[in-house]
């Protein structure tokens, strides 16, 4: 966490466990863009869409969701990791980035509940046996002792996927309702054994998924976690998140990212309190890892006001579509560019493929139906 109020978001920052500097406090955050190949191969259209970030003066890129297993592929083009055969393209996205003096992490996630059975083939999986919209049965298959080692295992494999690839480190996905965040909530995770409970028994799964990468990577390598704060469908309050913060914090992880969706919101748990989701953290948690703050941040003022919230690095990521250099201008004291919509012609030039400006027309009032 951040400790003064003269932190500027052109500030450098340094990871204090690993030594990495970044060369300012912005970060393109994992966005979904369905750009890659059906066999999970990563495309050069997304190369190119992150490469141009980089070019653009972020200070980390952060690549899509990518599955670590081929069971938990959540969408079409999603590029994956649970095969070795990906790695030299890989190893090409990671020289490019590293070309314009940025890190580079990837987001690993598996789909659980939310990996379509028509993707997959399979039933999907998770904590507990609930209901399901992407399975033909209506419901998901209970995750067996088995089951979560395998899915462990995976994760440590893909990790050293990607520092073998070269990538400066990872980022668990434990947001957004996916499988890790299924394990975090009390209505997708009843289960009543070591892997359930309370939130020490429901992180389990995740902290097993870090201590096993961990125990496998060298040191020099970067793993984070992002959560979020609050889903009520997952039952996932803020106070266990809060709890979860301090869990992750004495496991040493190297950063923390807040998906916040409004980083200028209060909790929905205690609406009447002024303090923002971020503040929560930063402003209660002693010692925390230095904390990634994403959700609505467009503007310099934006970035600023999330800095003084305790932030220690600012997650972009819709206004990163159409402004690759959204991380070089943010350096400007008055930087505010224009909001949506778009056109088709901006997004293009800005290297968005016709499939993810495809993809965008879902986001109300982003893409402009000229």
């Amino acid at each position: 966490m951040n400790q003064s109020s003269q932190v500027k978001p052109s500030d450098p920052f340094t990871f204090s466990r690993t030594g990495h500097t970044v060369k300012n406090r912005s970060v393109l955050a994992a966005m979904t863009n369905k750009q890659s190949h059906e066999d999970g191969l990563l495309s050069e259209q997304e190369i190119r869409w992150l490469s141009r970030r980089a070019e653009g003066g972020f200070g980390i890129i952060t690549t899509a969701a990518t599955n670590v297993s081929k069971d938990g592929k959540g969408w079409e083009g999603e590029f994956g990791l649970y095969d070795d055969r990906y790695i030299d393209r890989l190893i090409e996205l990671t020289r490019s980035v590293h070309y314009n003096d940025c890190l580079i992490f990837a987001q690993l996630f598996h789909g659980g509940m939310r990996s379509p059975e028509s993707l997959t083939g399979k039933v999907p999986i998770s904590a507990s046996k609930v209901p399901c919209k992407e399975s033909s049965s209506g419901y998901t298959r209970k995750a067996s002792d088995q089951k979560i080692k395998t899915i462990i295992e995976d994760f440590t494999l893909s990790a050293d996927r990607c520092f073998r690839a070269g990538f400066d480190g990872i980022e668990l996905h434990g947001a957004h309702g996916y499988l890790i965040s299924q394990f975090l909530g009390k209505k997708t995770n009843l289960r009543n054994d070591s892997w359930g409970g309370d939130i020490k028994g429901r992180s389990k799964f995740l902290i097993n998924i870090l201590r096993s990468i961990k125990k496998s990577i060298p040191k020099s390598f970067i793993v984070g976690v992002r959560i979020s704060p609050e889903i009520e469908e997952l039952g996932i309050t803020l106070d266990d998140s809060l709890d979860l913060a301090k869990i992750l914090r004495d496991e040493g992880i190297d950063f923390l990212h807040i998906s916040c969706w409004d980083s200028f919101k209060r909790a929905n748990q205690y609406p009447d309190d002024p303090k923002t989701l971020t503040e929560w953290f930063t402003n209660t948690i002693s010692d925390l890892p230095p904390v990634i703050s994403t959700g609505g941040i467009w503007s310099s003022i934006d970035a600023k006001n999330v800095i003084d919230q305790g932030a220690d690095l600012i997650g972009v990521a819709r206004a990163g579509i159409p402004y690759p250099d959204w991380g070089k201008n943010i350096q400007k004291e008055n930087y505010d560019p224009p909001r949506p919509p778009f056109t088709a012609r901006q997004l293009s030039d800005a290297d968005l493929g016709d499939v993810f400006i495809d993809y965008m027309r879902n986001w109300k009032g982003f893409v402009n139906n000229e």
